[in-house]
């Protein structure tokens, strides 16, 4: 069932599609049969030509930019987009799932930014696709990919360990009974219907599992298995040599992806690395920046402080724009990180008590992964999506992780996180003309002059 692969790019049909029908000989070749069923899809916008992918090489290049559009552009426009939603194009989009998959992982690493928006792409793709199909054939569908992915049959919450620990999935997301995940209804029924009082159980089932539980699962199970490919692809790539077709093709999608977050997210709007305004750090900020004893030391410093310093100085609307970016996105040469933002870490960790780095060197080590670039002496370019650019942690998380450190002020009301804090009291900051430092004012002075 064509359909079936269309959904999930790891099952056996399309793998077989893969092996029979696709060449790297002809990704660049102009697919007439591509565009002709590009051009018969319901609602598809053939109005800008540069819209189409003309070949199998563009198509995996337009997978990403689709999510991309849809996630950042408030233009976006869904029929720009209609022909990855018709199943009719199943095939060249398992081809074209492979070659970008294949791509990035031979040119990034398993953490980059790139690799980041191919899974959340892929499972996008899942969900709306499913939604796309009428209420009868999509149980029918999730039953059949479920049937794919795990057996139905007595499922271990053991078995789904690979989700849990990438937090693609919660336990709180399921219901388990001795140590099993119930999916299917008659076994629900069975199990709880005599603890159910006053309620129906098929209803309670509905409104517990049903099928959007189930098409949680497939959803995260296809982005881990897509994840788990790229990791697989991009250790195999060190002991082959690459397609250079494969090559163009990943460069054409980092080429994308930065300028279309250079469009969308603002690189000369919205987000601007802006220097930092020590006035305006949240208490618990300040109180790491003053020096932290042992037993809160480690995290303060490396979880804590290094997240906030980073995002406060090069990205501080990262949660207004919700768009991912990378260190090098903003400080191109790496000359703020290293001249301004590692050495208020490093100050604040020599401060500790004992200093940090005198009594656990390793965590210079973690403070560079926590800031994208894996675990290593310091920042290199080279060495940059080995690892994640961490966001601050929320203030929930500080007040049980690191309580000795939040001392809220009444700016702290309402208030979910310390980068939250920082924007505001900027904000305040700079309505107020009492609370500017001199510097400020002697600019605005001048200004004025």
């Amino acid at each position: 069932m064509v359909l079936l692969s269309f959904l999930n790019p790891f099952s056996e049909e399309a793998e077989q599609i893969v092996r029979e029908k696709s060449s790297l000989e002809e990704l660049f070749n102009k697919n007439k049969d591509l565009i002709d069923i590009i051009a018969h899809t319901n609602s598809q916008n053939i109005s800008n030509d540069e819209l189409i992918p003309h070949t199998l090489a563009e198509l995996a290049v337009k997978r990403l930019e689709w999510f991309v559009r849809k996630k950042n552009d408030k233009k976006y426009d869904h029929n720009d987009y209609s022909f990855l939603m018709n199943p009719d194009m199943a095939i060249y989009d398992i081809i074209s799932f492979y070659i970008a998959a294949q791509s990035i992982g031979i040119r990034f690493n398993p953490n980059s930014r790139e690799s980041r928006v191919f899974i959340e792409s892929q499972g996008q793709l899942v969900q709306e696709r499913l939604e796309k199909l009428s209420t009868s054939l999509r149980k029918e569908v999730v039953a059949k990919l479920l049937n794919q992915l795990i057996p139905l049959d007595n499922i271990s919450w053991t078995s789904l360990g690979e989700l849990f620990g990438s937090r693609k999935i919660n336990l709180t997301d399921l219901i388990i009974d001795q140590g099993e995940v119930i999916l299917d209804k008659e076994d629900f029924i069975y199990r709880f219907s005599d603890k159910i009082i006053g309620r129906v159980p098929e209803k309670m089932y509905d409104i517990l599992i049903g099928d959007q539980i189930k098409e949680l699962i497939i959803n995260r199970m296809i982005m881990q298995n897509t994840e788990n490919y790229l990791i697989k692809v991009h250790e195999m790539a060190s002991n082959i040599e690459a397609h250079p077709s494969l090559i163009v093709i990943a460069d054409e999608i980092s080429k994308m992806l930065k300028e279309r977050t250079s469009i969308f997210s603002g690189s000369g709007g919205d987000i601007q690395a802006s220097k930092l305004v020590g006035e305006a750090f949240p208490p618990c900020i300040k109180n790491t920046i003053d020096g932290v004893s042992s037993g809160n030391r480690n995290d303060a410093i490396v979880l804590l402080l290094t997240s906030f310093i980073s995002y406060a100085r090069l990205y501080p609307s990262v949660f207004k724009n919700e768009t991912n970016l990378k260190i090098s996105d903003l400080d191109k040469g790496l000359k703020i990180t290293n001249n301004e933002i590692l050495p208020v870490i490093y100050e604040a960790a020599g401060r500790c008590t004992p200093p940090l780095f005198e009594d656990d060197p390793q965590e210079k080590l973690n403070i560079t992964a926590k800031l994208g670039f894996g675990v290593h002496k310091a920042p290199d370019l080279n060495n940059e999506g080995e690892s994640k650019w961490y966001t601050p942690m929320s203030c929930e998380k500080i007040k049980i992780h690191l309580p000795v450190l939040c001392k809220p002020d009444k700016d702290c009301k309402k208030i979910s996180n310390p980068l939250s804090y920082y924007n505001r009291r900027k904000w305040i900051m700079n309505q107020s003309p009492d609370s500017k430092s001199p510097e400020e004012k002697n600019k605005s002075t001048k200004k004025e002059d």
